[in-house]
Protein backbone atom coordinates (compact mmCIF):
# COMPACT_ATOMS: atom_id res chain seq x y z
CA UNK A 1 0.00 0.00 0.00
CA UNK A 2 2.79 2.40 0.72
CA UNK A 3 4.50 1.08 -2.13
CA UNK A 4 1.84 2.49 -4.19
CA UNK A 5 1.36 5.58 -2.42
CA UNK A 6 5.08 6.16 -3.31
CA UNK A 7 4.08 5.47 -7.14
CA UNK A 8 1.32 7.77 -7.18
CA UNK A 9 2.91 10.54 -5.17
CA UNK A 10 6.04 10.36 -8.02
CA UNK A 11 2.66 10.39 -10.76
CA UNK A 12 1.51 13.16 -9.25
CA UNK A 13 4.94 14.97 -8.93
CA UNK A 14 5.71 14.33 -12.59
CA UNK A 15 2.19 15.18 -13.88
CA UNK A 16 3.00 18.24 -11.79
CA UNK A 17 6.60 18.49 -13.16
CA UNK A 18 5.04 18.40 -16.46
CA UNK A 19 2.11 20.78 -16.05
CA UNK A 20 4.94 23.15 -14.38
CA UNK A 21 6.77 22.67 -17.49
CA UNK A 22 4.42 23.27 -20.16
CA UNK A 23 3.36 26.75 -18.56
CA UNK A 24 6.71 27.83 -18.61
CA UNK A 25 7.15 27.19 -21.92
CA UNK A 26 3.93 28.67 -22.69
CA UNK A 27 4.65 31.94 -20.57
CA UNK A 28 8.15 31.95 -22.35
CA UNK A 29 6.92 31.65 -26.36
CA UNK A 30 4.39 34.25 -24.95
CA UNK A 31 6.70 36.63 -23.56
CA UNK A 32 8.96 36.10 -26.54
CA UNK A 33 5.82 36.56 -28.85
CA UNK A 34 5.12 40.11 -27.19
CA UNK A 35 8.97 41.04 -27.69
CA UNK A 36 9.49 39.86 -31.49
CA UNK A 37 6.35 41.32 -31.79
CA UNK A 38 7.98 44.66 -30.80
CA UNK A 39 10.97 44.37 -32.55
CA UNK A 40 8.86 44.48 -35.63
CA UNK A 41 7.08 46.99 -34.77
CA UNK A 42 10.06 48.85 -34.61
CA UNK A 43 11.48 47.60 -36.95
CA UNK A 44 8.74 48.30 -39.36
CA UNK A 45 8.90 52.04 -38.29
CA UNK A 46 12.35 52.62 -38.77
CA UNK A 47 11.83 51.27 -42.09
CA UNK A 48 9.22 53.97 -42.74
CA UNK A 49 11.27 56.33 -41.35
CA UNK A 50 14.40 55.77 -43.93
CA UNK A 51 11.82 55.48 -46.68
CA UNK A 52 10.66 58.80 -45.90
CA UNK A 53 14.31 60.33 -45.23
CA UNK A 54 15.37 58.17 -48.71
CA UNK A 55 12.08 59.62 -50.48
CA UNK A 56 12.92 63.27 -49.09
CA UNK A 57 16.65 63.16 -50.59
CA UNK A 58 15.36 62.08 -53.69
CA UNK A 59 12.96 64.44 -54.33
CA UNK A 60 16.00 67.45 -52.69
CA UNK A 61 17.96 65.85 -55.27
CA UNK A 62 15.15 66.09 -58.15
CA UNK A 63 14.46 69.61 -56.90
CA UNK A 64 18.75 70.96 -57.12
CA UNK A 65 18.91 68.85 -60.99
CA UNK A 66 15.47 70.84 -62.16
CA UNK A 67 17.16 74.24 -60.79
CA UNK A 68 20.64 73.25 -62.22
CA UNK A 69 19.00 72.23 -66.05
CA UNK A 70 16.98 75.48 -65.70
CA UNK A 71 20.09 77.36 -64.76
CA UNK A 72 21.86 75.67 -67.26
CA UNK A 73 19.11 76.48 -70.22
CA UNK A 74 19.15 80.15 -68.69
CA UNK A 75 22.43 80.71 -69.12
CA UNK A 76 22.56 78.83 -72.83
CA UNK A 77 19.54 81.55 -74.22
CA UNK A 78 21.34 84.57 -72.39
CA UNK A 79 25.13 83.27 -74.26
CA UNK A 80 23.20 83.06 -77.50
CA UNK A 81 20.97 86.33 -76.98
CA UNK A 82 24.75 87.82 -76.26
CA UNK A 83 26.13 86.36 -79.62
CA UNK A 84 23.04 87.31 -81.52
CA UNK A 85 23.26 90.99 -79.98
CA UNK A 86 27.03 90.91 -80.72
CA UNK A 87 26.47 89.91 -84.72
CA UNK A 88 23.82 92.40 -84.66
CA UNK A 89 26.33 94.69 -83.81
CA UNK A 90 29.11 94.13 -86.31
CA UNK A 91 26.63 93.71 -89.14
CA UNK A 92 25.48 96.72 -87.89
CA UNK A 93 29.23 98.26 -87.99
CA UNK A 94 29.91 96.74 -91.15
CA UNK A 95 27.36 97.96 -92.77
CA UNK A 96 28.06 101.48 -91.48
CA UNK A 97 31.85 101.12 -92.63
CA UNK A 98 30.63 100.20 -96.42
CA UNK A 99 28.09 102.96 -97.01
CA UNK A 100 31.36 105.22 -95.66
CA UNK A 101 33.57 103.47 -98.20
CA UNK A 102 30.58 103.89 -100.71
CA UNK A 103 30.38 107.60 -99.90
CA UNK A 104 34.26 107.78 -99.97
CA UNK A 105 34.21 105.94 -103.24
CA UNK A 106 31.40 108.56 -104.79
CA UNK A 107 33.37 111.12 -103.40
CA UNK A 108 36.89 110.17 -104.70
CA UNK A 109 35.12 109.63 -108.25
CA UNK A 110 33.84 113.14 -107.98
CA UNK A 111 37.04 114.54 -106.93
CA UNK A 112 39.24 112.55 -109.91
CA UNK A 113 36.70 113.81 -112.05
CA UNK A 114 36.72 117.17 -111.24
CA UNK A 115 41.00 116.91 -111.30
CA UNK A 116 40.62 115.39 -114.60
CA UNK A 117 38.72 118.26 -115.97
CA UNK A 118 41.15 120.68 -114.47
CA UNK A 119 44.55 118.06 -115.51
CA UNK A 120 42.33 118.70 -119.34
CA UNK A 121 42.25 122.51 -118.74
CA UNK A 122 46.01 122.84 -118.10
CA UNK A 123 46.80 120.24 -120.96
CA UNK A 124 45.03 122.62 -123.15
CA UNK A 125 46.98 126.01 -121.33
CA UNK A 126 50.42 124.20 -121.34
CA UNK A 127 49.82 123.88 -125.29
CA UNK A 128 49.08 127.18 -125.61
CA UNK A 129 51.90 128.12 -123.53
CA UNK A 130 54.52 125.86 -125.14
CA UNK A 131 53.33 127.11 -128.88
CA UNK A 132 54.08 131.05 -127.57
CA UNK A 133 57.48 129.47 -125.88
CA UNK A 134 58.57 128.18 -129.09
CA UNK A 135 57.11 131.67 -131.23
CA UNK A 136 59.21 133.69 -128.64
CA UNK A 137 62.38 131.35 -129.28
CA UNK A 138 62.02 131.54 -132.50
CA UNK A 139 61.93 135.72 -132.50
CA UNK A 140 64.84 135.44 -129.60
CA UNK A 141 67.23 133.23 -132.26
CA UNK A 142 66.25 135.77 -134.86
CA UNK A 143 66.92 138.65 -132.66
CA UNK A 144 70.22 136.94 -131.55
CA UNK A 145 71.22 136.15 -135.52
CA UNK A 146 70.65 139.69 -136.01
CA UNK A 147 72.58 141.02 -132.97
CA UNK A 148 75.84 138.94 -133.05
CA UNK A 149 75.83 138.33 -136.91
CA UNK A 150 75.82 134.83 -136.69
CA UNK A 151 74.15 132.01 -137.60
CA UNK A 152 72.61 129.08 -135.42
CA UNK A 153 75.43 126.61 -136.59
CA UNK A 154 77.78 129.30 -135.41
CA UNK A 155 76.19 129.81 -131.71
CA UNK A 156 75.70 125.92 -131.40
CA UNK A 157 79.24 125.43 -131.74
CA UNK A 158 80.41 128.25 -129.68
CA UNK A 159 78.41 127.19 -127.30
CA UNK A 160 79.44 123.48 -127.43
CA UNK A 161 83.41 124.70 -127.19
CA UNK A 162 82.92 126.72 -124.06
CA UNK A 163 81.11 123.54 -122.48
CA UNK A 164 84.03 121.40 -123.53
CA UNK A 165 86.67 123.94 -121.79
CA UNK A 166 84.63 124.22 -118.84
CA UNK A 167 84.57 120.14 -118.37
CA UNK A 168 88.36 120.02 -119.35
CA UNK A 169 88.61 122.50 -116.17
CA UNK A 170 86.60 120.10 -114.18
CA UNK A 171 88.21 117.05 -115.19
CA UNK A 172 91.71 119.00 -114.38
CA UNK A 173 90.31 119.83 -111.12
CA UNK A 174 88.99 116.03 -110.29
CA UNK A 175 92.47 114.43 -111.68
CA UNK A 176 94.07 116.98 -109.11
CA UNK A 177 91.94 116.00 -105.90
CA UNK A 178 92.34 112.09 -107.04
CA UNK A 179 96.09 112.74 -107.78
CA UNK A 180 96.49 114.02 -104.06
CA UNK A 181 93.89 112.39 -102.35
CA UNK A 182 95.89 108.97 -103.89
CA UNK A 183 99.14 110.53 -102.64
CA UNK A 184 97.54 111.10 -99.05
CA UNK A 185 96.84 107.12 -99.01
CA UNK A 186 99.93 106.09 -100.17
CA UNK A 187 101.40 108.13 -97.64
CA UNK A 188 99.27 106.86 -95.10
CA UNK A 189 99.84 103.40 -95.85
CA UNK A 190 102.99 103.68 -95.83
CA UNK A 191 103.33 105.30 -92.15
CA UNK A 192 100.99 102.01 -92.01
CA UNK A 193 103.69 99.29 -92.79
CA UNK A 194 106.19 101.62 -90.99
CA UNK A 195 104.31 101.60 -87.78
CA UNK A 196 103.62 97.82 -88.32
CA UNK A 197 107.28 96.53 -88.56
CA UNK A 198 108.46 98.94 -85.70
CA UNK A 199 105.64 97.25 -83.52
CA UNK A 200 106.56 93.88 -85.23
CA UNK A 201 110.28 94.49 -84.05
CA UNK A 202 110.29 95.93 -80.51
CA UNK A 203 108.10 98.55 -80.15
CA UNK A 204 109.29 102.25 -80.30
CA UNK A 205 111.97 103.27 -82.36
CA UNK A 206 114.06 104.07 -79.42
CA UNK A 207 117.53 103.38 -78.04
CA UNK A 208 116.16 102.19 -74.45
CA UNK A 209 113.58 99.49 -75.83
CA UNK A 210 116.59 97.89 -77.81
CA UNK A 211 119.43 97.85 -75.34
CA UNK A 212 119.72 96.82 -71.27
CA UNK A 213 122.48 98.65 -69.34
CA UNK A 214 123.97 96.88 -66.61
CA UNK A 215 126.50 98.60 -64.22
CA UNK A 216 130.02 97.70 -63.14
CA UNK A 217 131.83 97.63 -60.40
CA UNK A 218 135.71 98.66 -62.20
CA UNK A 219 137.36 97.57 -65.06
CA UNK A 220 138.66 94.11 -64.05
CA UNK A 221 135.07 92.96 -64.30
CA UNK A 222 134.96 94.24 -67.71
CA UNK A 223 138.18 92.11 -68.41
CA UNK A 224 136.45 89.00 -67.39
CA UNK A 225 133.66 89.46 -69.40
CA UNK A 226 135.76 89.42 -72.61
CA UNK A 227 138.25 86.75 -71.61
CA UNK A 228 141.27 85.95 -73.35
CA UNK A 229 141.11 87.18 -77.09
CA UNK A 230 137.62 87.82 -76.75
CA UNK A 231 136.32 84.66 -76.37
CA UNK A 232 133.87 84.80 -73.37
CA UNK A 233 131.91 87.64 -74.82
CA UNK A 234 131.95 85.90 -78.25
CA UNK A 235 130.58 82.56 -76.60
CA UNK A 236 127.97 84.94 -74.81
CA UNK A 237 127.15 86.62 -77.98
CA UNK A 238 126.88 83.41 -79.66
CA UNK A 239 124.61 81.35 -76.44
CA UNK A 240 122.54 84.30 -76.09
CA UNK A 241 121.83 86.16 -79.89
CA UNK A 242 122.90 89.67 -78.45
CA UNK A 243 125.23 92.33 -79.25
CA UNK A 244 127.79 92.80 -75.94
CA UNK A 245 129.14 96.67 -75.73
CA UNK A 246 131.36 97.16 -73.71
CA UNK A 247 133.67 100.22 -74.77
CA UNK A 248 130.15 102.66 -75.30
CA UNK A 249 129.00 103.38 -71.83
CA UNK A 250 131.96 103.70 -69.26
CA UNK A 251 131.36 101.96 -65.72
CA UNK A 252 128.16 99.65 -67.62
CA UNK A 253 127.86 97.34 -70.09
CA UNK A 254 125.07 97.46 -73.20
CA UNK A 255 122.92 94.62 -74.29
CA UNK A 256 121.94 95.11 -77.76
CA UNK A 257 118.99 92.87 -79.27
CA UNK A 258 115.64 93.72 -81.12
CA UNK A 259 114.22 90.69 -79.48
CA UNK A 260 113.08 91.95 -76.00
CA UNK A 261 113.12 87.70 -74.45
CA UNK A 262 116.72 87.31 -75.80
CA UNK A 263 117.33 90.39 -74.26
CA UNK A 264 115.78 90.02 -71.15
CA UNK A 265 117.72 86.27 -70.74
CA UNK A 266 120.93 87.81 -71.81
CA UNK A 267 120.44 90.68 -68.93
CA UNK A 268 119.99 87.95 -65.78
CA UNK A 269 122.57 85.89 -67.32
CA UNK A 270 125.16 88.56 -67.15
CA UNK A 271 123.96 89.69 -64.20
CA UNK A 272 124.24 86.19 -62.71
CA UNK A 273 127.39 85.67 -63.75
CA UNK A 274 128.96 88.98 -63.11
CA UNK A 275 127.87 88.06 -59.32
CA UNK A 276 129.58 84.85 -59.49
CA UNK A 277 132.42 85.88 -60.92
CA UNK A 278 132.89 82.55 -62.90
CA UNK A 279 133.16 83.62 -66.38
CA UNK A 280 133.97 81.11 -69.52
CA UNK A 281 132.19 79.64 -72.04
CA UNK A 282 131.11 76.88 -70.49
CA UNK A 283 129.84 78.72 -67.27
CA UNK A 284 128.08 80.88 -69.78
CA UNK A 285 126.44 78.10 -71.36
CA UNK A 286 124.82 76.67 -68.06
CA UNK A 287 123.60 79.94 -66.84
CA UNK A 288 122.04 80.91 -70.33
CA UNK A 289 120.29 77.40 -69.85
CA UNK A 290 119.21 77.69 -66.96
CA UNK A 291 117.96 81.39 -67.33
CA UNK A 292 116.26 80.40 -70.54
CA UNK A 293 114.38 77.45 -68.57
CA UNK A 294 113.42 80.12 -66.23
CA UNK A 295 112.42 82.26 -68.79
CA UNK A 296 110.02 80.37 -70.56
CA UNK A 297 108.57 79.34 -67.03
CA UNK A 298 108.21 82.79 -66.63
CA UNK A 299 106.58 83.44 -69.88
CA UNK A 300 104.14 80.27 -69.56
CA UNK A 301 103.14 82.01 -65.80
CA UNK A 302 102.50 85.23 -67.32
CA UNK A 303 100.68 83.76 -70.07
CA UNK A 304 98.60 82.06 -67.39
CA UNK A 305 97.71 85.07 -65.60
CA UNK A 306 96.57 87.34 -68.42
CA UNK A 307 94.16 84.54 -69.44
CA UNK A 308 92.99 84.40 -65.99
CA UNK A 309 92.67 88.11 -65.44
CA UNK A 310 90.70 88.46 -68.62
CA UNK A 311 88.15 85.69 -66.75
CA UNK A 312 88.54 83.35 -69.70
CA UNK A 313 89.33 79.70 -69.25
CA UNK A 314 92.36 77.59 -69.84
CA UNK A 315 94.17 77.99 -73.42
CA UNK A 316 96.24 75.77 -75.65
CA UNK A 317 99.64 75.99 -74.09
CA UNK A 318 101.71 77.52 -77.05
CA UNK A 319 98.89 80.07 -77.46
CA UNK A 320 99.69 80.89 -73.74
CA UNK A 321 102.97 81.28 -74.20
CA UNK A 322 102.89 83.59 -77.04
CA UNK A 323 100.48 85.44 -74.97
CA UNK A 324 103.51 85.82 -71.88
CA UNK A 325 106.03 86.75 -74.47
CA UNK A 326 103.67 90.06 -75.48
CA UNK A 327 104.63 90.86 -71.88
CA UNK A 328 108.25 91.97 -73.00
CA UNK A 329 107.13 93.65 -76.00
CA UNK A 330 105.75 97.54 -76.16
CA UNK A 331 103.75 99.73 -78.44
CA UNK A 332 104.42 103.60 -77.68
CA UNK A 333 105.96 101.95 -74.57
CA UNK A 334 102.34 100.72 -73.58
CA UNK A 335 102.93 96.59 -72.68
CA UNK A 336 100.91 94.96 -75.06
CA UNK A 337 100.01 92.35 -72.66
CA UNK A 338 98.67 94.30 -70.32
CA UNK A 339 96.94 96.39 -73.45
CA UNK A 340 95.85 92.76 -74.66
CA UNK A 341 94.06 91.99 -71.42
CA UNK A 342 91.99 95.69 -71.43
CA UNK A 343 91.21 95.48 -75.13
CA UNK A 344 89.57 92.07 -73.76
CA UNK A 345 87.73 93.73 -70.61
CA UNK A 346 86.39 95.97 -73.12
CA UNK A 347 85.29 93.77 -75.80
CA UNK A 348 83.53 91.82 -73.34
CA UNK A 349 81.58 95.19 -71.77
CA UNK A 350 80.48 96.73 -75.25
CA UNK A 351 79.59 93.00 -76.06
CA UNK A 352 77.34 92.61 -73.11
CA UNK A 353 75.54 96.04 -74.47
CA UNK A 354 74.96 94.73 -77.87
CA UNK A 355 73.90 91.14 -76.91
CA UNK A 356 76.77 89.30 -78.27
CA UNK A 357 78.68 86.80 -76.39
CA UNK A 358 80.92 87.66 -74.22
CA UNK A 359 83.66 84.78 -74.22
CA UNK A 360 84.24 84.92 -77.71
CA UNK A 361 84.60 88.81 -77.60
CA UNK A 362 87.49 88.27 -74.48
CA UNK A 363 89.21 85.66 -76.73
CA UNK A 364 88.92 88.03 -79.32
CA UNK A 365 89.91 91.07 -77.68
CA UNK A 366 92.84 89.28 -75.61
CA UNK A 367 94.25 87.33 -78.82
CA UNK A 368 94.38 90.33 -81.38
CA UNK A 369 97.86 91.53 -80.57
CA UNK A 370 99.16 88.08 -80.55
CA UNK A 371 100.96 88.58 -84.04
CA UNK A 372 103.71 90.79 -82.23
CA UNK A 373 104.91 88.26 -80.13
CA UNK A 374 106.16 85.78 -83.11
CA UNK A 375 110.13 86.83 -84.97
CA UNK A 376 110.07 89.67 -86.54
CA UNK A 377 111.31 87.23 -89.59
CA UNK A 378 107.90 85.94 -90.45
CA UNK A 379 106.39 87.93 -92.92
CA UNK A 380 102.80 89.56 -93.45
CA UNK A 381 100.90 91.93 -90.71
CA UNK A 382 100.86 91.04 -87.28
CA UNK A 383 97.03 90.34 -87.75
CA UNK A 384 96.86 87.95 -90.31
CA UNK A 385 99.84 86.09 -89.28
CA UNK A 386 98.40 86.30 -85.26
CA UNK A 387 94.56 84.56 -86.86
CA UNK A 388 96.93 82.10 -89.02
CA UNK A 389 98.28 80.95 -85.47
CA UNK A 390 95.22 81.33 -83.40
CA UNK A 391 93.43 79.02 -86.07
CA UNK A 392 96.40 76.18 -86.09
CA UNK A 393 95.17 76.02 -82.49
CA UNK A 394 91.51 75.65 -82.88
CA UNK A 395 89.85 78.79 -82.08
CA UNK A 396 86.62 79.72 -83.95
CA UNK A 397 86.13 81.37 -86.87
CA UNK A 398 84.87 84.34 -85.52
CA UNK A 399 87.67 84.80 -83.24
CA UNK A 400 90.03 84.09 -86.21
CA UNK A 401 88.46 86.83 -88.47
CA UNK A 402 87.94 89.51 -85.61
CA UNK A 403 91.76 89.10 -84.91
CA UNK A 404 92.44 89.29 -88.46
CA UNK A 405 90.04 92.04 -89.73
CA UNK A 406 90.65 94.60 -86.92
CA UNK A 407 93.41 96.23 -89.13
CA UNK A 408 90.83 96.09 -91.87
CA UNK A 409 93.78 93.65 -93.55
CA UNK A 410 90.69 91.58 -94.19
CA UNK A 411 87.22 91.14 -94.79
CA UNK A 412 84.98 91.07 -91.52
CA UNK A 413 82.08 88.95 -91.03
CA UNK A 414 79.91 89.81 -88.59
CA UNK A 415 80.14 92.62 -85.87
CA UNK A 416 83.63 90.91 -84.11
CA UNK A 417 86.25 92.98 -86.22
CA UNK A 418 84.54 96.46 -85.76
CA UNK A 419 84.51 95.47 -82.35
CA UNK A 420 88.15 94.42 -81.59
CA UNK A 421 89.45 97.81 -83.97
CA UNK A 422 87.08 99.96 -81.56
CA UNK A 423 88.29 98.64 -78.30
CA UNK A 424 92.19 98.45 -79.49
CA UNK A 425 91.54 102.07 -80.32
CA UNK A 426 90.25 102.97 -77.33
CA UNK A 427 92.87 100.93 -75.13
CA UNK A 428 95.48 102.82 -77.42
CA UNK A 429 94.49 106.14 -77.90
CA UNK A 430 93.01 107.10 -73.76
CA UNK A 431 95.21 109.86 -72.35
CA UNK A 432 97.94 108.37 -70.28
CA UNK A 433 98.02 104.97 -72.32
CA UNK A 434 100.95 105.66 -74.69
CA UNK A 435 103.93 107.73 -74.18
CA UNK A 436 102.11 111.08 -74.58
CA UNK A 437 102.32 113.27 -72.00
CA UNK A 438 98.83 115.12 -70.99
CA UNK A 439 99.80 118.43 -72.01
CA UNK A 440 100.92 117.30 -75.33
CA UNK A 441 97.53 115.53 -75.69
CA UNK A 442 95.35 118.73 -74.99
CA UNK A 443 97.43 120.63 -76.84
CA UNK A 444 96.67 118.66 -79.84
CA UNK A 445 93.21 118.64 -79.19
CA UNK A 446 93.14 122.26 -79.03
CA UNK A 447 95.08 122.71 -82.30
CA UNK A 448 92.76 120.77 -83.94
CA UNK A 449 89.48 122.43 -82.80
CA UNK A 450 91.34 125.41 -83.46
CA UNK A 451 92.16 124.63 -87.43
CA UNK A 452 88.08 123.63 -88.21
CA UNK A 453 86.81 126.92 -85.77
CA UNK A 454 89.37 129.27 -87.68
CA UNK A 455 87.19 128.27 -91.36
CA UNK A 456 84.92 130.49 -92.74
CA UNK A 457 81.17 128.94 -92.78
CA UNK A 458 82.27 126.99 -89.54
CA UNK A 459 79.58 127.15 -86.63
CA UNK A 460 81.03 124.73 -83.54
CA UNK A 461 83.77 121.63 -84.07
CA UNK A 462 84.39 119.26 -80.87
CA UNK A 463 87.45 116.76 -81.31
CA UNK A 464 86.24 113.51 -80.34
CA UNK A 465 87.10 109.81 -79.34
CA UNK A 466 90.92 110.72 -77.48
CA UNK A 467 91.41 113.01 -80.60
CA UNK A 468 90.69 110.59 -83.60
CA UNK A 469 87.41 111.71 -84.92
CA UNK A 470 86.99 115.67 -85.48
CA UNK A 471 83.25 116.56 -85.68
CA UNK A 472 82.56 120.29 -87.45
CA UNK A 473 79.05 121.85 -87.36
CA UNK A 474 78.80 124.24 -90.52
CA UNK A 475 76.26 126.78 -91.00
CA UNK A 476 73.37 126.09 -93.42
CA UNK A 477 73.07 129.72 -94.72
CA UNK A 478 76.80 130.13 -95.72
CA UNK A 479 78.07 126.77 -96.75
CA UNK A 480 75.97 124.83 -99.14
CA UNK A 481 76.40 120.58 -99.95
CA UNK A 482 79.11 120.70 -102.55
CA UNK A 483 81.07 123.43 -100.08
CA UNK A 484 80.80 121.32 -97.07
CA UNK A 485 82.10 118.02 -99.00
CA UNK A 486 85.50 120.30 -99.90
CA UNK A 487 85.35 121.84 -96.30
CA UNK A 488 85.99 118.16 -95.25
CA UNK A 489 88.82 117.56 -97.90
CA UNK A 490 90.46 121.04 -96.97
CA UNK A 491 89.96 120.35 -93.08
CA UNK A 492 91.98 117.16 -93.58
CA UNK A 493 94.40 118.11 -95.68
CA UNK A 494 95.13 121.13 -93.43
CA UNK A 495 95.32 118.56 -90.61
CA UNK A 496 97.99 116.78 -92.28
CA UNK A 497 99.94 118.91 -93.00
CA UNK A 498 99.87 120.93 -89.42
CA UNK A 499 99.64 118.38 -86.97
CA UNK A 500 101.65 115.43 -85.66
CA UNK A 501 99.68 112.74 -84.28
CA UNK A 502 99.40 109.11 -84.19
CA UNK A 503 96.95 107.01 -86.36
CA UNK A 504 94.46 108.38 -88.31
CA UNK A 505 92.29 111.64 -87.86
CA UNK A 506 88.19 111.47 -89.00
CA UNK A 507 86.56 114.57 -90.45
CA UNK A 508 83.41 114.87 -90.11
CA UNK A 509 81.47 117.90 -91.31
CA UNK A 510 77.50 118.12 -90.48
CA UNK A 511 75.16 121.09 -92.18
CA UNK A 512 71.93 120.88 -91.26
CA UNK A 513 68.83 123.00 -91.23
CA UNK A 514 66.43 123.80 -88.42
CA UNK A 515 62.42 125.07 -89.11
CA UNK A 516 61.29 125.77 -85.96
CA UNK A 517 57.89 127.66 -85.69
CA UNK A 518 55.93 128.38 -82.57
CA UNK A 519 52.17 127.54 -82.76
CA UNK A 520 49.97 130.53 -80.59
Amino acid sequence: MTFWLKILELTAMLVMGAVSCYLLLWWRDRSMSKVRALEFEALLSKAKSDAEVILRDARIAASQETLQLRQQVEDSFTARRLERAELEKRLSEREGLINAQLQRIVETEKSLQEQKEVLKQRQSDLGRQEVEAQSLLNQAREQLQQTAALTEAQAREALLKRVEQESLHHANTLARHIIDEAKARAEEKARQIITVAIQRYAGNQTFDNTTSSIPLNGDEIKGRIIGREGRNIRAFEAATGVTVLIEDAPGAVLLSSFDPVRREVARETMVRLIADGRIHPTRIEEVVALVTQEMNEAITRLGEDAVRRAGLPPMQPEIVKLLGRLHFRRSYSQNILDHSVEVAHLMSLMAAELGLDPQIAKRAGLLHDIGKAVDHEIEGPHAITGAEIIKRYGESEAVVNGVASHHNDVPAIGPWGGLVSAADAISASRPGARSESMATYLRRIEDLEKIATGCPGVDKAYALQAGRELRVFVLPTEINDEQAYALARNLAHRVENELQYPGQIKVTVIRETRCVEVAK
